[in-house]
């Protein structure tokens, strides 16, 4: 255990960002145990390894483990709990908890036999809590770390610091909050920046390239985590990362699982349970009108990809700006509410609200029957009545 102690010294020691990112719902720290799942690059570690700094600076016994590390070659996690408690550790935080097998049935265990124990896990978003054979949604509070908001990227590059503002907000009071943040900052230079770049918060470090760096993130995602999901065959990795390069060079799309099952050389069914996988690994977002279910061996009637950073990585030489702009609206809206297609606008969002999305000449002409219908317009930096500058939507969390 030394060894991990040190290991954890280190990592803690090691973080360099001052800001703290928000997840979604605020996180009671002071429970039992919390779950924190994501997709890779998204800052889970870094929020895991700036609690436990706040914790050894207030002299608390705070330790951050690894679960693909090498101790738990001949070692248990429960053994490595028991232990640390017994040693008098208070808050024990397992990162990448994906990688280790069993690991939900031991973390209940753990969590009803050590008494005192404040546990925190983290993991990728493929995680399926209730697919565990260890019922430990009952016990763990689980939050979403999220790619970073337009908003947090203005934060953390240190170029503007605001806070977020509800939807209702958003709609009402467009024109006065849109002039108040363009008056300060040259706005849409930054927003083309974050559209490009700056979905993770790995662009805070400058020696790295960031769209080198995103491209291999997806193929750890893809060669490393989606193996750890039950029924992903490893072998079909090179197939699942051509089904991306696929979507990557048509989303949004209504998807055509025929044509795509013959250009990946996928059978079909394998085409629509890859897509799941995909979307569980928040590379692609699926889409339906309301009132629609969809399992996951049911058609999509619309597939995005997650967020707009990921067409330069997949598609940089045929990156279309309508499709640009829809995803960024999808991705910052899917966050806190819910999105649906619209037979006449782009989304309905809550169950309420028509938005159309598009370029600074957008017209509202699909929508002008409507009642509450809006115009998400691109360039452009202040809006009016019914018409919302695009980057608007970046505030929202």
């Amino acid at each position: 255990m030394e060894k991990l102690i040190e290991k954890s010294n280190r990592m803690i020691r090691s973080v360099q960002y001052p800001h703290r990112r928000d997840v979604t719902g605020n996180i009671n720290w002071e429970w039992r145990m919390n779950g924190i799942v994501g997709s890779r690059g998204t800052g889970k570690t870094t929020l895991l390894l700036q609690k436990l700094a706040e914790y050894q600076k207030a002299g608390q016994e705070a330790l951050y483990v690894r679960l693909d590390d090498l101790y738990f070659a001949d070692h248990t996690v429960y053994d490595l709990a028991d232990a640390y408690r017994k040693n008098g550790g208070k808050y024990l935080y397992l990162d990448e908890v994906h990688k280790y097998p069993g690991w939900a049935r031991e973390l209940k265990n753990i969590y009803d036999s050590i008494p005192g124990l404040i546990l925190v896990f983290s993991g990728s978003s493929i995680i399926e809590l209730t697919r565990q054979d260890a019922d430990l949604s009952r016990r763990a509070l689980i939050y979403e770390m999220t790619g970073l908001s337009f908003r947090e990227y203005l934060v953390l590059s240190g170029i503007i610091s605001l806070p977020a503002f509800p939807l209702d907000e958003l709609l009402n009071d467009h024109t006065r909050r849109a002039a108040d943040i363009s008056q300060q900052i040259p706005v849409l230079k930054h927003f083309s920046s974050y559209l490009r770049s700056g979905f993770y918060p790995f662009f805070l470090e400058p020696a790295r390239d960031y769209l080198l760096t995103l491209e291999q993130t997806i193929r750890t995602v893809i060669e490393t985590d989606l193996r750890f999901l039950e029924g992903f065959d490893v072998s079909q990795s090179k197939k699942m990362l051509t089904l991306l390069k696929v979507i990557a060079s048509s989303a949004p799309f209504k998807p055509n699982i025929v044509k795509i099952s013959e250009k990946t050389g996928l059978h079909r069914q394998t085409v629509l349970q890859y897509l799941h996988y995909l979307e569980k690994a928040r590379l692609i977002r699926m889409v339906n009108y309301p009132d629609k279910y969809i399992s996951r061996l049911q058609k999509p009637d619309k597939i995005y990809l997650d967020n707009p950073n990921l067409f330069f990585a997949l598609n940089p030489y045929d990156v279309n700006t309508g499709n640009l702009r829809e995803t960024f609206a999808l991705n910052q809206l899917l966050v806190n509410q819910e999105v649906c297609l619209h037979d006449k606008g782009d989304f309905l969002v809550d169950g309420r609200f028509v938005f159309e999305v598009g370029g600074r000449n957008k017209t509202g002409r699909q929508v002008s029957t409507l009642q509450q219908a809006y115009i998400f317009a691109d360039d452009m930096e202040i809006g009016h009545h019914n018409r919302i500058p695009l980057w608007l939507l970046g505030f929202l969390y």
